[in-house]
């Protein structure tokens, strides 16, 4: 599956995708705001061919004029309830771009096309995703998109050079989805 947006391609991560993904993954700005700082490039790959597998896994390269310059991540997994709900209503969402490319709204552009595409042709019907509160250009993204803030956890999250800092989750509803202006 491909999306395009106005400037970007959005596509499968393929094997000689890995070592690119790695170049700014690795970086000391990029590392900082996230969950694991330091990954092994054997295992790094062999956890992009097992998530090609899953079908509900919809991890995608971001491609800017055939350079990859980001991955987007959609885990589509069974919400919270009672028995007899629905499965497979909510999405996990997440994001690493090369900050090369910062500033010009290639992750919004990015972002938005996969919250697109989970909610017109996967049907999800709640998005989530999680961030430092200190990373202020994740916080942009998602609520330039129309994410809400549910959740301020304070002293939630370990950051090894922080120490315990704040964290912030932010959802989207498929019908405020379709009523944004």
């Amino acid at each position: 599956m491909n999306l395009r947006t106005e400037r970007l391609e959005l596509r499968p991560v393929r094997d000689e995708d890995i070592d690119r993904i790695l170049e700014y993954r690795n970086l000391p700005e990029v590392t900082r705001w996230l969950l694991r700082t330091d990954v092994e490039p054997a295992a790094f790959r062999a956890a992009w061919h097992r998530a090609a597998e899953d079908p509900d896994n919809h991890g995608m390269a971001v491609t800017l004029d055939n350079l990859v310059i980001g991955t987007v991540s959609l885990d589509v997994v069974d919400g919270s309830g009672q028995l007899g709900m629905p499965t497979r209503t909510e999405a996990e969402l997440g994001y690493i771009f090369d900050p090369t490319y910062g500033g010009n709204g290639y992750a919004t552009e990015a972002v938005t096309a996969m919250v697109a595409y989970s909610f017109d042709r996967l049907g999800v019907r709640r998005i989530t995703a999680g961030c430092y509160a200190d990373n202020l250009a994740s916080v942009r993204i998602l609520e330039k998109i129309g994410m809400r803030r549910e959740q301020h956890g304070v002293g939630d999250s370990w950051h090894a050079e922080l120490g315990w800092v704040d964290g912030y989750t932010y959802a989207l509803l498929s019908e405020a989805w379709r009523h944004q202006p």
